[in-house]
């Protein structure tokens, strides 16, 4: 078995005569927590839509535990144990938080559309959900329709749903986007405490929160990689202090 659960081997996406993402090499270590960062518009999320297959590559492979999925659907990689969740949350507003997880549950062992099934059918399930929560800190939460939920236990309850999925590599696409300061500390721990046994790769904007993070940093500027090391390493690094100086917006 490969040393790394995720690879990108000279992945390029082109638009036109445009590269939006453009031979990236990046290996993420099994077991580690990743992140992958740059300026505004340097490919993060293109590279991100490329991993988890919702967008094909002009060129260049995706391996998954040394497989490649290059040409794979995002559903098939999904059931392989690559998992993302997005910027915006997305939770199911007027569901409760058990029956976020209950679907998302349902989903992995393909009962998602038999809509026809009782209640009691999947009531199976509701143990598993419960765990679930309570492993996000959302236990006595159970009932709550996730609309009523604050926005840092809303990604808290997506989490959740995320794990559902059983992912033995799970995509992080800005999980503290727009939160409080009193909720980025709890969403770090969180991540923390749920990347016991899994490989993480996040995208993230707060620098602080990658630094307590993560093992390994890959720095895209103008979706091309720009450097790769420890955090120490990246934020001394001139390149890098020049690309966040001089970075421009999406």
């Amino acid at each position: 078995m490969s040393d790394y659960a995720l690879e990108a081997r000279g992945l390029t996406k082109s638009f036109g005569g445009f590269h939006a993402v453009k031979e990236v090499d990046l290996k993420v270590r099994r077991g580690s927590i990743h992140a992958l960062i740059g300026p505004n518009g340097a490919g993060k999320t293109t590279c991100f839509n490329l991993l988890t297959k919702t967008l094909t590559p002009t060129a260049g492979q995706v391996l998954l535990d040394g497989q490649d999925i290059t040409r794979l659907r995002s559903a098939q990689v999904a059931k392989l144990g690559l998992v993302r969740s997005f910027q915006i949350s997305a939770t199911f507003p007027h569901l409760t938080c058990l029956e976020n997880v209950r679907v998302a549950l349902q989903s992995n062992n393909g009962t998602a559309f038999q809509f026809w099934r009782s209640l009691k059918a999947v009531e199976p399930l509701n143990d598993r959900a419960r765990d679930l929560l309570a492993q996000v800190g959302l236990a006595g939460r159970e009932d709550t329709p996730a609309t009523e939920l604050s926005y840092g236990k809303k990604r808290a309850l997506e989490i959740a749903t995320t794990l559902a999925l059983d992912p033995k590599v799970m995509l992080l696409d800005e999980p503290t986007a727009g939160m409080g300061h009193e909720d980025v500390e709890p969403i770090t721990d969180l991540i923390r405490k749920v990347s016991a046994g899994r490989t993480i790769l996040i995208v993230e904007h707060n620098l602080s929160v990658v630094s307590s993070l993560c093992e390994r940093i890959t720095v895209l500027q103008h979706g091309e990689v720009l450097t790769e090391g420890t955090y120490a390493e990246v934020s001394s690094d001139p390149e890098v202090i020049t690309a966040y100086m001089g970075g421009v917006d999406d």
